[in-house]
Formats: structure tokens, sequence, C-alpha cells
């Protein structure tokens, strides 16, 4: 049997999205990855894991995509709790984007996408693409939505969130976001900030974000913005155990604002501090402060 400590990530999704710089920076962090590999060589794989030893493959990553049968790739979730089975703690990341950057990045690089050719556009690639690894998404313990990332915050979000989780925990993120910019696909739970004082028709604060003291002062002194907060912690204590319980790898609590820029940030930030403080694997992420898109991937 393979050591209790031992762990694969294995990293699927949308050419173009990302997911080739998630692999890099795992790399980077010290995980043995091997990219593009056939779903077939997956079982041969899990056979030599569990008569190996090696501290060569304690913390391994690899990458799977499109150009697998789509036979095999729908047996990838059975494959996974296999490994999981002979004590490799194993999980699925799926990378994502919106089909309009996707698009914008392919034309940036001039790159072709793995299933396009002279008879098959782009668009229609991206379609097929997505439909054959739908099964991944919708079995992945982490989804990343990069469509406003730039590369050093996706490498950054590698770090913090999959690498440096500790084994067998739960990551526990807060995510801020605007729901004029549409809610995050990764969400397990969203909270609706909407109905809190807002610091955007503050003289002087328009143009700050709830990382800034005005703002912080603003929403600090609010009655009303401090009962939220504490109402959506109480929920969350509740509720994080029992996910705990069933070894659930990563959870994300999503709060919107109008815009991500004030309120969902604050608030974010303080149910973060707060967990922390309990001892929780907690981190926070702002999805709409400085929205870029520009990984090629």
């Amino acid at each position: 049997m393979p050591p209790l400590d031992r762990r694969l990530v294995i990293v699927t999704g949308l050419s173009g999205s990302g997911k080739t710089v998630v692999l890099h920076a795992l790399e980077d962090l010290g995980f043995y990855c091997i990219d593009n590999l056939p779903v077939a060589f997956l079982g041969q794989f899990e056979k030599e894991l569990e008569n190996d030893s090696s501290p060569l493959y304690q913390q391994l990553a690899m990458g799977i995509d499109a150009r697998s049968p789509a036979e095999s790739l729908a047996q990838v979730p059975v494959l996974l709790q296999r490994l999981r089975e002979t004590g490799t703690a194993t999980e699925l990341v799926f990378v994502d984007a919106q089909d309009e950057v996707l698009l914008k990045r392919y034309s940036e690089t001039r790159r072709r996408h793995p299933l396009s050719n002279e008879n098959v556009s782009l668009a229609r690639a991206i379609a097929t693409e997505r439909r054959l690894v739908e099964p991944l998404s919708e079995g992945a313990d982490l989804r990343v939505d990069t469509t406003y990332m730039h590369i050093h915050q996706l490498r950054d979000f590698v770090r913090e969130r999959i690498a440096r989780r500790p084994l067998n925990s739960l990551a526990l993120q807060f995510l801020s976001f605007g729901f004029k910019h549409g809610v995050p696909a990764e969400s397990d739970f969203v909270f609706d900030l909407r109905c809190l004082p807002n610091p955007h028709w503050e003289g002087g604060l328009r143009d700050q974000t709830g990382r800034d003291p005005g703002v912080i002062a603003f929403l600090g002194r609010s009655a009303q913005v401090q009962s939220m907060i504490q109402h959506i912690a109480d929920f969350l204590a509740q509720w994080v155990q029992s996910f705990e319980r069933e070894n659930r790898v990563y959870l994300t609590v999503a709060v919107g604002c109008t815009g991500g820029r004030h309120r969902s940030v604050y608030v974010a930030e303080r149910l973060a501090d707060h967990f922390k403080k309990t001892g929780k694997n907690a981190l926070v992420s702002h999805r709409d402060i400085g929205r870029e898109s520009s990984l090629a991937g």
C-alpha cells in the first residue's frame, strides 16, 4: 500500500482556459507532473502506484484533456475512486473560462485548438470540447473559472488554494463578486449583499475598494453589515462540519454585491478572518477587482 500522505491532483478542463498554467505552477511547487496523459494509461498508473512507495510520487499532478475518447473520459470518476481506495488522496480540478474569452485567447496567441482543423471552426471545436469534458466538470472537486484572471493571479490561486492545502483538510474559499458580472460558476453557497449600505454613493469612497480604510470604516459602523456577517458565519459554522465529515476537499462561498468592489470585498475579508481564527483553512479572493483576461495556457 502507498503511504497515506500521497496526493494526486488531476487537472482537466477547456483548452485555452489555463489548465497548462495550473500544471506548470504545481510543478514549480514540487509536484511531479505529467501532461496530456491518455485516460487509458490512468488505470495502469493506478497499479503502479499501488506497489510503489517512492518519494518521487508523493505529490503528483496529471493533465487530461478532450483528446482522449469520450468513453474513456466518462470513466475518469470511477478510476479516481479506485485510486482513493488505494490510499492516494485524489482530487479533480476543472479549469474553465467563458467561450468568448477562449476565442479571444486563441485569436491573440494564434495557437490551434486541438480539436479544430480546416473543416472544424474554432467556435465549433470549443463547443465539442465542452460537451466531451462535461462528465469531468460535473464530477470535479474544484472548478476554477479563469475568465477574469491573469496568469499571476492563477499561479497565486494554485499555490494558496491547491498546493498549500493541508492533506485531508477542507479548503474554505470566500469569493467576492459583482452580480452585474454574473454569479461565479464555482460557487457552492451564494450570499446576496445588495441590501446592505452601499459605499458607492458615499463621497470619496466610490473609487476605493472593500480593502481600503475609508470603506472599511464606513461598513464597520453599520449594524446591518455586522449582523449579516454574523448570520453568514453562524450558518457556515453549522454546515461546514457536515462537508468535512463527508471528506469534502473544497468549498467556495461566494458573496456578491452590485459591482464586486465594496460590500462583497469587505464581507469576504471579514468572513475569512473569522474562520482563520477558528482554525479553518480559509482563503479569500476577489474576482471583480482589476478585471483582466490575459491567460493563454
